[in-house]
């Protein structure tokens, strides 16, 4: 399943995030797959496309983020296209 990843950054400071990624990746649990990710030009928030079939594979994933003054929203996405494919039979 896809999920939309909102970071959101305390202060707009992404820096502290940046520097964990710069020294030790992203550390992402096994099945925990990263897609891609795109920040706002104001460094508020980062949006991230991920995958994973296990959402606690997300709690893994955060609890080691404590303290960089990062939050997480969780937002399950379906694609486009296979949106289209379900709401076609309505459309008349």
């Amino acid at each position: 399943m896809l999920f939309m990843v909102i970071e959101h950054f305390r202060d707009n400071d992404m820096i502290p995030v940046y520097q964990r990624v710069r020294e030790s990746g992203r550390s992402l649990p096994e099945g925990l797959e990263y897609i891609d990710s795109w920040v706002e030009p104001s460094f508020a928030r980062c949006f991230q496309l991920m995958r994973c079939a296990d959402p606690a594979l997300f709690q893994q994933w955060i609890l080691q983020w404590r303290g960089t003054g990062v939050t997480f929203e969780i937002i399950p996405v379906v694609p486009s296209k296979e949106t289209r494919a379900v709401v076609a039979p309505h459309l008349g």
